[in-house]
């Protein structure tokens, strides 16, 4: 069955579609959150969030694409999360923050890195690579153009690299978190 099929039938469905939804953006959204949260089981009360917002205002949605739609509620859900915190980056996450159970074989020091840098440049990060989405498609949910997106992922992976390099070498980095 073709997602646009589902698009279709969760703006007039009801619980049977939702759980397709769930159970095919689901993980995918816990994971994005997380990025953005450092934290899993607040990800998993903003993912659940979502999937209920979303049900709830499924006859607003245009019938477009549905992963974009569901990405873009998650982002803004989940930075409205880290602003009840008044936490910004991940240098200033409490200590106890919970990682999910696997963080797709990453390394200590590039989590350690992560953490360094604010959080719409980590859901960048894992957009493009992680995500695999392209310029386009993050375009559409985070309302910068393509071309602006290309400069600010380059940025963020200078980032993460100038991190890394500084962790393994015992340096300042060049670049640090507004």
């Amino acid at each position: 069955m073709k997602n646009t099929d589902l698009e279709q039938r969760f703006i007039i469905g009801g619980e049977d579609e939702l759980g397709e939804i769930i159970s095919l953006y689901g993980e995918k959204l816990l994971r994005y959150a997380t990025a953005i949260l450092c934290d899993y089981q607040e990800a998993e009360n903003v993912v659940q969030d979502v999937f209920l917002s979303a049900y709830q205002a499924r006859a607003s949605f245009d019938g477009g694409n549905l992963s974009a739609w569901l990405y873009k509620i998650t982002c803004n859900r989940s930075l409205n999360q880290l602003k009840k915190r008044k936490v910004f980056y991940f240098s200033d996450i409490r200590s106890e923050a919970v990682s999910p159970p696997d963080d797709a074989g990453m390394s200590d020091e590039t989590l350690c890195a992560l953490r360094r840098l604010a959080p719409k440049e980590r859901a960048l990060l894992y957009g493009r690579i992680m995500g695999e989405q392209s310029y386009e498609e993050l375009a559409r949910l985070s309302g910068c153009s393509p071309a602006a997106l290309r400069k600010q992922y380059e940025r963020a992976k200078n980032k993460l690299a100038d991190y890394l390099a500084a962790k393994n070498h015992g340096k300042e980095p060049k670049h640090e978190s507004i």
